[in-house]
């Protein structure tokens, strides 16, 4: 733009120079010779021009090659981040899946050994018995053979109970109750954890509510209520295992499962779309089971969200 108005300065003033030459007389040789000047002058003012607009065009088209190399590895970039966005959506799938099934394996490692402890408690329970038993023996001969031996031979009934043997007795007092089940509390059990392991569900549930209703005092009874959910979340029923998952909440507060049944009724609530109780659940989940397994899966859950671990203030 100033190269313009300079040109356009010099040219008026070429004008204006012959207009002047025209008015006023001066020597033909003089005029001549100025003529010439400006007229060098001009064209080098015009090649001027023409070298600078050589130089934009050729850096304008400089700019136009870095831009579009500039736009194709933007695209090249992109391409590529979208690929090892997918990669990372397929590992984190894959992941998920994996991380389920370990879960449900380490569940049913963790039920079994309850199992064992509860019938290391109940064998315990069984040898203090025992115990009791024999010294009430030993205090019974010491103190007089006699009075034994009638206390045993008084009662026919209780005599042949306890002639018998302990096999005996226990075997008599399990089939007076009518309602008693055929099938032990231990067996039910592990058959009910088998078939839920093994994909088995309407099975396992029949097993799991038969082991609630006949041993509902049972050390794993809450363990049963919470596998009827499992059941339920894995046939897709998540209103059903809601359900279960609170049953086990609120009927069995000792439970080994209360952090379990909490973390998967707030997955639960996710899957119906239920977003502030699932948030809520999980939240809770990390504020009751600091440390915990489940607190650490929670924790992970809301990271996945984009939501803390604890509410705003």
């Amino acid at each position: 733009m100033r190269t313009r108005w300079f040109v356009l300065a010099l040219i008026a003033l070429f004008f204006g120079a012959v207009g002047g030459s025209l008015l006023a007389p001066q020597p033909a040789g003089a005029v001549s010779k100025e003529m010439v000047e400006l007229q060098q002058q001009v064209a080098q003012l015009l090649q001027g021009q023409q070298d600078l607009r050589s130089a934009i065009d050729s850096n304008n088209a400089t700019l136009r090659t870095l831009i579009q190399q500039s736009l194709d590895s933007v695209g090249k970039l992109s391409g590529d981040m979208s690929a090892v966005q997918q990669s990372v959506q397929q590992v984190q799938a894959n992941t998920g899946a994996r991380i389920d099934s370990m879960a449900q394996q380490t569940q049913g490692i963790s039920d079994n050994l309850q199992d064992v402890q509860a019938r290391v408690g109940k064998l315990s329970q069984q040898l203090t018995d025992v115990q009791n038993l024999l010294q009430n023996i030993d205090a019974k001969v010491s103190g007089g053979a006699p009075a034994g031996a009638g206390t045993s031979t008084a009662p026919p009934p209780t005599g042949a109970a306890t002639g018998g043997g302990p096999t005996t007795d226990n075997s008599g007092g399990a089939a007076t109750p009518a309602a008693m089940p055929p099938i032990s509390a231990d067996t039910l059990y592990q058959n009910a954890l088998r078939d839920f392991t093994s994909g088995q569900y309407d099975l396992a549930r029949q097993e799991f509510s038969d082991y609630i209703k006949n041993f509902p005092s049972n050390d794993l009874a809450s363990n049963a209520q919470f596998y009827l959910g499992e059941v339920a979340y894995a046939q897709g029923d998540f209103q059903g295992a809601i359900s279960a998952y609170e049953v086990v909440l609120a009927n069995y507060p000792r439970s080994f499962k209360l952090g379990a049944s909490l973390l998967k009724k707030a997955m639960a609530e996710l899957e119906l779309g239920e977003k502030t109780a699932g948030v809520r659940d999980l939240r809770a989940v990390v504020a009751r089971f600091p440390g915990s397994d489940e607190s650490r899966r929670a924790q992970a859950k809301l990271r996945e969200m984009g939501a803390t671990a604890h509410p705003a203030h």
